[in-house]
């Protein structure tokens, strides 16, 4: 028989208080190695082979813990991270899980510590030793902030594991779509000078306002180009989420700055549109005589789609009963497609009560979440 864990809200509640939140602001960033071991001191009792692989930077772990042998399998993934909180917001400690209202309240409740005791709950439902395929748990670091985690394991290979199932929160609704995302900047340095003779200077300003034109024509060309109706926004977006330049009314801009984002549809790759931003910027730095650089603020995360026929689809529909469908928002389910991996969304809990005060999960969702993670680990490891 299997060993049994505490029960649920212990199990959640231990997890919560274990913070680990993850900001690309060091005041806020801090190490997840105590959630991680958490979870690898409960999966070891259950017997489970873990290993915590540092992702290369300073306190961040990835936890991969697989039982059982053998060809195919699944994956069961979250991130172990959290984004920073305001307590003074909360109506109670974020960092203790508090039941109520019929909900966890807690820091991660919903986004995604509350899947990971589902998915143990699930797990403790399972004759372990009659896995005909390995189970595998995989917790990863910074999903919140840079992605670090799913990027090293991406980069390390995974050989275990048929089909992924990500638990971010899609209120047990199967996820086989999202589009991706990309956040740069770009930089005009031209010369300043005294605003009353303008062959004094070379505006930066007025270089930026041509790149602006160049991108919105882009964007333009873009949605006129690719569309997807399976998403509630069906076109690629660019955003220009700010801009700065200048100093004074009176002198002319010597430097201007615009931070921007894209968020393109399956099939179209991040690299590409950032050599064609490329592209278009040249001829304008040449003709306006300035300089114009550029920075990758976000790595990227690229645009994600599990084909509709595929096993793993109909199954999450089945089991959900829900037809699987898009999301607006990115997650890691890039990395695992790219090593080869069945890959589709589904968790307990809504994505709008992520990442802000008073975060739950729902009660009426953690029965359900459990009975459909017991029957993925039926299919694919029994």
């Amino acid at each position: 028989m299997n060993s049994k864990l505490s029960t649920f809200k212990e199990n959640l509640g231990q997890l919560i208080a274990a913070a680990s939140v993850s900001s690309v602001n060091p005041a806020h960033d801090m190490s997840n190695i105590g959630m991680i071991n958490l979870l690898g001191d409960w999966l070891d009792q259950l017997g489970f082979k873990t290993k915590v692989e540092s992702v290369g930077i300073d306190g961040k772990h990835n936890l991969i813990a697989t039982i059982g042998s053998g060809t195919g399998g699944l994956i069961l993934s979250g991130h172990s991270d959290t984004v920073p909180y305001d307590d003074f917001q909360w109506l109670s400690d974020p960092l203790q899980c508090t039941h109520k209202e019929n909900g966890f309240y807690g820091l991660g409740s919903t986004d995604m510590k509350g899947f990971f005791a589902v998915a143990l709950e699930a797990i403790q439902q399972i004759e372990l030793s009659k896995l005909r395929a390995p189970l595998t748990l995989i917790a990863t670091a910074d999903e919140e902030s840079t992605m670090s985690g799913a990027r090293f394991l991406a980069e390390s290979g995974l050989s275990q594991g048929e089909a992924v199932i990500i638990g971010e929160p899609t209120d047990l609704k199967p996820i086989r779509m999202h589009k991706g995302i990309s956040m740069q900047a770009i930089r005009v340095t031209g010369r300043s000078g005294h605003s009353s003779n303008p062959d004094l200077g070379n505006s930066a300003l007025e270089a930026m306002i041509e790149v602006l034109s160049a991108l919105q024509e882009f964007r333009s060309k873009l949605q006129s180009t690719y569309r997807n109706d399976g998403f509630t926004i069906a076109v690629p977006t660019m955003n220009f989420g700010c801009i700065h330049g200048g100093d004074n009314p009176n002198r002319i801009c010597g430097k201007c700055e615009l931070q921007f984002d894209l968020r393109p549809l399956p099939g179209m790759a991040i690299d590409e549109l950032r050599n064609d931003i490329t592209a278009l910027l040249e001829p304008i730095a040449d003709r306006r005589g300035v300089d114009i650089d550029q920075e990758i603020l976000f790595g990227g995360v690229e645009a994600f789609e599990e084909p509709e026929d595929s096993d793993l689809v109909k199954q999450a529909s089945m089991f959900s009963g829900e037809e699987a469908k898009s999301v607006a928002f990115a997650t890691e389910a890039p990395f695992f497609k790219a090593l080869g991996k069945k890959t589709i969304i589904l968790g307990p809990g809504s994505i709008d009560q992520a990442h802000q005060a008073n975060e739950f999960l729902p009660d009426n969702q953690i029965e359900p979440g459990t009975r459909i993670y017991r029957q993925f680990i039926e299919h694919y490891c029994l």
